[in-house]
């Protein structure tokens, strides 16, 4: 999960919005900070924008607008989590707007007690000393795998005072201190790993279980342990919102684009995710640096909290002070690992968000700003409306081409085109050049430049199609091939793209994927292939593995480059090939 702040001056401008198409939660704020509204959001682009719309579907949502000054968003990875952070944020806030809810029932949450043989509870309120897991949107995953951890490792539920005898200890629910006393402390340790996020004992196990009910063709067990095998890898994940792990814990976060950087803090209580600040610097290229500006700056009217997650090791004097303004010891750490790693990267991955925001708000978009540099480097006047057209083919099958639009340096959409080739045409110039005469006959407005993703030879095909359909000077032609990204033009010498050409290398790029989706989907109509079999060193077995891992598809389209590496065969790099591609 990361943190997105859209700040908007009162009145709140609508056009103004530039929040993700992503899921998470948004706030409506007063400007005194007063929280006035949370929802949540599958899209929360498109949710918040909806407010402003001429027929709103709540009465109250005039008012909420009226009496708003600025919109906050926190995204979260899933819609899941944002219904989880939503009620969180809720109870904290006790927003106007939020006050006629229905339902006021919290989250259960899986305890373990604070006693010599833990007992593992279900609760909607644990105890302060408990170890504690949650809170679960799913509340019957939570009792499921309660049952699961229970026969596999033997914890007890009730407090049965050690007397033998009991119902659970007698068919294999308990091995607790009447049964095996000495022992009993690893079992609970094993759980505890386990709900910690690392359930590989636990699914380990049942997989031995579901292969051997396969072997001996019981596939209606075999596929209820998958499920339960899904029901595990769901359940733990769902810790971020809410941990055991940050009670009193800030991280920091950093990114930066050339001298433009942002400092994100994060910050946490009681285990839950209360907010975030961002800190806007100009990088000199020193890391330590840049993070220890903003601290000094941070701290200087609040205690610093018990724990501080950081990217880089601090210098000694900052680490002195921050301990004095504490008024004792402060955990300052890199985390490598663990669910402490995850706070810290969301924190980095919120920075790099607000390093976007903060460039645009401050030279106007970044988009526009590339369109300006390219025009410049061409010599145009204007580079705010570009077409660039690709081509695919497969031993010449599924003949296909596309063709993107980019106005003011942002891609447009809706003028994307896709185009299949009519004619016996087999080589990309034939191919190309149906395709753009095509093009040519439905255009109402000519663009500034028309791109190829070729080299010379295309070009000059191109032009010689244009020229004998008279329109050839309408406007501006170039083809730029792979190779160095070298840019071709009419009577020009070929220049090689730098920085200020990534717009038309972006293009290009953009061109290419748009055809290759469109190539691909053509071709799926003919041959149903499993996605995974297009990762180059991924053959049947280690697919086989992954499936069994993760108790099938959506646990693998799920998984993160840690989960993946977790799966038998599977290493470091071909986890992480594996991600990209599904994540493509």
């Amino acid at each position: 999960m990361l943190t997105y702040c859209a700040s908007i001056g009162m009145p709140i401008d609508s056009q103004k919005l530039d929040l993700p198409s992503k899921p998470g939660v948004y706030l409506f704020r007063r400007n005194d900070e007063r929280v006035m509204y949370v929802g949540k959001a599958t899209n929360l682009r498109s949710r918040v924008r909806s407010y402003f719309s001429e027929n709103p579907d709540r009465i109250m949502i005039p008012k909420l607008i009226q009496n708003s000054e600025k919109i906050d968003c926190i995204i979260t990875q899933t819609p899941t989590e944002a219904l989880i952070l939503e009620r969180e944020l809720i109870r904290k806030h006790k927003p106007k707007y939020n006050s006629r809810l229905k339902d006021d029932k919290s989250y259960p949450f899986i305890s373990l007690t604070k006693e010599e043989f833990p007992r593992i509870i279900y609760t909607r309120s644990p105890a302060k000393n408990d170890l504690s897991w949650g809170p679960f949107p799913d509340a019957g995953a939570a009792k499921r795998v309660i049952q699961l951890v229970r026969r596999q490792f033997g914890i007890r539920d009730r407090d049965c005072n050690g007397k033998n005898g009991c119902l659970a200890s007698h068919i294999g629910l308990c091995q607790g201190p009447c049964i095996d006393p000495e022992g009993y402390p690893q079992r609970v340790a094993a759980v505890t790993k386990v709900f910690d996020g690392d359930g590989r004992i636990l699914i380990q196990k049942l997989q031995i279980d579901m292969d051997m009910a396969s072997k001996s063709m019981y596939y209606e067990k075999a596929a209820e342990i998958r499920d339960m095998i899904r029901t595990i890898q769901t359940t733990i994940s769902q810790q971020i919102i809410h941990s055991r792990f940050y009670q009193d814990c800030d991280a920091v976060g950093f990114s930066f684009t050339g001298d433009s950087g942002s400092v994100t803090i994060l910050h946490t209580k009681d285990g839950i995710i209360q907010g975030q600040v961002d800190y806007p610097v100009i990088h000199s290229g020193d890391i330590s640096e840049s993070i220890s500006c903003v601290l000094t700056e941070h701290y200087v009217k609040r205690k610093p909290p018990r724990t501080l997650l950081i990217p880089i090791i601090l210098d000694e004097g900052l680490t002195n002070w921050l301990t004095e303004r504490r008024g004792g010891v402060i955990k300052i750490k890199v985390p490598k690992r663990g669910e402490l790693v995850k706070l810290r990267n969301m924190a980095d991955k919120n920075a790099k968000m607000n390093v976007l925001r903060n460039q645009k708000n401050r030279t106007g978009s970044l988009e526009q700003n590339a369109a300006n540099e390219c025009s410049k480097l061409l010599g145009m006047a204007a580079l705010n409306h570009v077409v660039c057209f690709d081509m695919a083919q497969m031993l010449g099958e599924e003949r296909v081409g596309a063709s993107v639009v980019f106005r003011n340096g942002r891609s447009s959409n809706k003028e994307y085109r896709t185009y299949r080739v009519k004619t016996d045409a087999k080589d990309d110039l034939r191919m190309m050049s149906e395709v753009i005469l095509r093009w040519m006959k439905r255009q109402d407005e000519w663009p500034d430049l028309l791109l190829l993703d070729g080299g010379k030879t295309h070009l000059t095909t191109i032009v010689k199609v244009l020229e004998e359909n008279g329109v050839k000077n309408m406007f501006v032609i170039a083809a730029l091939a792979k190779k160095e990204e070298t840019l071709h033009r009419t009577d020009k010498d070929p220049i090689i793209l730098t920085r200020e050409g990534r717009l038309l290398v972006h293009a290009r790029d953009e061109a290419h994927r748009f055809v290759n989706k469109y190539h691909r989907k053509r071709r799926g109509k003919k041959t149903l292939l499993d996605p995974l079999e297009e990762i180059e060193g991924l053959g049947a077995k280690k697919i086989q593995s992954l499936l069994r891992h993760f108790g099938g598809r959506q646990g693998i389209n799920h998984a993160k480059v840690n989960d993946l590496m977790a799966a038998p065969g599977i290493g470091k790099f071909m986890a992480n090939r594996i991600f990209e591609h599904i994540n493509e």
